[in-house]
């Protein structure tokens, strides 16, 4: 079974930090992106997420939103599962959806990414 607490490394050198998660699946952690136009780490930011508790032997679903703090007037959702591969190492496997402010309805159309 998968365990979401814990600190996790992505493919782009990003981290996350996932603390306790609460027995109705909700949790809070920090996130340091390393995926910037500046280039190089960011500060660390704020995450808050919510996990589907999986049944038995069952891989669960889970929702996080991390808002950039300090670096960008942006919000990233991730939703995702948690697995585990055949050498008994757990991965996550998310999609992402980024909004960043505009400043106006007209300039709606390249805000999400």
């Amino acid at each position: 079974q998968c365990q979401l607490s814990g600190l996790w490394r992505n493919d782009q050198d990003s981290l996350m930090e996932i603390l306790t998660v609460g027995n109705d699946g909700d949790f809070q952690g920090k996130y340091l992106t390393c995926v910037t136009l500046a280039g190089g780490c960011a500060r660390v930011s704020p995450l808050k997420g919510t996990q589907q508790q999986p049944g038995e032997g069952g891989w669960p679903t889970f929702a996080f939103t991390v808002r950039w703090d300090m670096f960008s007037n942006a919000t990233t959702t991730f939703a995702g599962q948690c697995f585990v591969d055949a050498d008994g190492k757990e991965m996550l496997s998310t999609m992402w959806l980024l909004r960043e402010a505009v400043g106006s309805l007209e300039e709606d159309w390249k805000a999400t990414r």
